[in-house]
């Protein structure tokens, strides 16, 4: 039975509901994917049959993280990997080989989390001199240094795993939190009456596509296969929002229903593309790591950013039909 795995892609501009050339043979292609509320063009090309439509057998695979797919992918156990953009920037400072072929959609809704006995939380200056849990060297933590540098204050900053950053605001072992998405609808459960939260600063989380230098090369048609059956799907996603939040819903068993699912989308822009923007991005958080000193290196230069894009196989996608 074909499996299915996770991606991010990303295009420019409204795309026809049209397929990729199809290949003569299924080519498979495995992909490092887990469902989620963010990237409803994978769920709508699970559910809708344009991978094999566009002739590929995708094979899925799931991570705890996108950094860990990352990881598979560096190693070549996967052809492509979801993920948001920040590991790129780890890997390019590292020399690493991949390819950022797309960008999904951009997540602007990031947020400190805060327990009300610790006071009141309506401006970033309220953070000052609190203690704040998140995980270090993440992009949660390139947010919440950027929101207290912006507001000219200093905090504690507490480093703790994902899983234990809501447990430790409830028991008041610190102050406040920045967790991934994923943990917001934990924390507004588990805190009740003492949630408050805080939203600022400009960051954008974005949701990528990675390849391996391989899927850009030697095998760039399976790749533009793949990425004509996210174009179809990202076209149906924006024709059809409903459709694509029942299809994100039955993909997550569940565990996040249309209505929650709806909320979250007020803070997302979907929509496939591969822009100036997110290299930016890369290069201002290569300068930040390279500031806490999590890797020694070199700045990244315009030009070796410029060399992990790939936009070949999304441009393909973007004019097919034109």
């Amino acid at each position: 039975m074909t499996m299915f795995k996770t991606l991010a892609v990303t295009t420019a501009i409204a795309l026809s509901p049209v397929l990729a050339p199809v290949l003569a043979h299924a080519e498979t292609l495995v992909f490092a994917w887990s469902p989620n509320p963010q990237t409803p063009q994978v769920d709508v090309a699970i559910a809708q049959g344009y991978f094999t439509d566009a002739g590929l057998d995708v094979e899925i695979v799931s991570f705890p993280t996108g950094r860990e797919g990352f990881e598979a992918l560096i190693g070549g156990q996967v052809d492509v990997a979801f993920m948001a953009e920040f590991p790129a920037a780890t890997g390019a400072l590292t020399g690493q080989n991949f390819r950022i072929v797309g960008d999904l959609a951009r997540y602007t809704g990031s947020r400190v989390i805060g327990n009300t006995a610790a006071g009141p939380l309506t401006s970033p200056a309220d953070l000052a001199g609190r203690r704040i849990g998140t995980t270090i060297g993440t992009n949660v933590h390139y947010f919440l240094d950027g929101l207290l540098k912006d507001a000219g204050v200093e905090a504690e900053i507490v480093s703790a795993a994902p899983p234990d950053l809501v447990p430790a605001v409830t028991r008041g072992d610190v102050d406040a939190i920045v967790p991934f998405p994923t943990f917001y609808g934990a924390a507004a459960k588990t805190l009740g009456d003492n949630y408050v939260e805080l939203r600022g600063g400009d960051y954008q989380v974005h949701y990528i596509l990675a390849a391996t230098p391989g899927m850009t090369g030697e095998r760039l048609e399976t790749l533009k296969s793949f990425m004509g059956a996210l174009a179809r799907a990202d076209a149906e996603v924006a024709a059809d929002p409903a459709m694509a939040m029942q299809a994100v819903a039955a993909s997550m068993n569940g565990t996040m229903p249309v209505p929650a699912i709806e909320t979250m989308w007020q803070d997302v822009d979907i929509g496939l593309k591969l822009d100036d923007g997110l290299a930016d991005l890369i290069a201002a958080e290569a300068d930040w790591i390279l500031a806490q000193g999590v890797i020694r290196g070199e700045p990244l230069s315009a030009e070796s950013i410029a060399a992990y894009m790939a936009p070949e196989a999304l441009n393909s996608a973007a004019t097919v039909g034109n």
